[in-house]
């Protein structure tokens, strides 16, 4: 049995694809849509109000910008930093012909100081790295929302339930004071 053999350029471009798909899964979590019910659960929690700035950090398909520009007319901003999920979410917003802007980055690295509500939907060691990193810089009154995972040792300002029979899981919501 021989293995296939694979050209530089095609070991260059698995390799720009794959790397940075496996950190965001490791730094971050892996892309699991959000059932637009609960993205509606989300943003109606949020309270948002038409030029509010909203980030949503591992946007995934763009799902919730998407809503949040075109329905609350929110200035939403998703970050993806896996290029095959980034490169899904732009082809669909051809469909969504919303105001959102979609960028390819870590959000990590990025300033988000202006923002109104954080979505995110990351896994516990994330969310836990936001009370240390995301939260000092954010202003007095931002709001994060969080579908599923909650930020240990931070008191939620409201919190909406898991739903069984919708299979919809709970959401915590923060507020900077």
């Amino acid at each position: 049995m021989t293995l296939p053999h694979f050209s530089t350029i095609e070991l260059i471009s698995y390799a720009i694809l794959l790397i940075p798909t496996t950190y965001a899964m490791i730094a971050g979590a892996p892309f699991v849509p959000t059932e637009m019910e609960q993205v509606e659960r989300m943003l109606k929690a949020a309270n948002l109000k038409p030029g509010m700035k909203v980030y949503d950090l591992g946007s995934g398909d763009g799902r919730l910008v998407h809503k949040a520009a075109k329905q609350y007319k929110a200035n939403a901003v998703g970050y993806e930093f896996s290029p095959l999920v980034w490169l899904w979410a732009k082809f669909l917003s051809l469909f969504w012909r919303s105001k959102a802007k979609l960028r390819f980055g870590n959000f990590w690295k990025k300033d988000l100081s202006d923002a109104d509500v954080i979505f995110c939907y990351l896994l516990n060691h994330s969310m836990n790295r936001m009370k240390v990193h995301l939260l000092p810089q954010l202003k007095p009154g931002a709001i994060i929302v969080s579908h599923a995972f909650q930020i240990e040792g931070l008191e939620p300002w409201k919190k909406l339930p898991r739903l069984e029979d919708q299979r919809l899981g709970p959401v915590w919501i923060y507020k900077k004071k």
